[in-house]
């Protein structure tokens, strides 16, 4: 399964907020959803991340075994 904790880790550690990315930056408010519940998100929102949060996928994401 795919985990988003190390995301909310950076985010935190990047000083930005989920109301910053969706304002500031134009991610989809339901793509923070999607995230909060576990859904999958594509590649391309990854890009963007890495982007605005300058770092690296292992920052965003993990597998961690069911």
């Amino acid at each position: 399964m795919i985990s988003y904790a190390p995301f909310w880790r950076t985010l935190k550690a990047r000083g930005e907020t989920t109301y910053s990315l969706i304002y500031k930056h134009g991610i989809s408010s339901a793509t923070i959803d999607r995230m909060k519940k576990g859904g999958g998100i594509s590649t391309a929102k990854l890009n963007d991340f890495c982007q605005i949060l300058h770092c690296r996928v292992e920052d965003l994401i993990e597998y961690v075994e069911s």
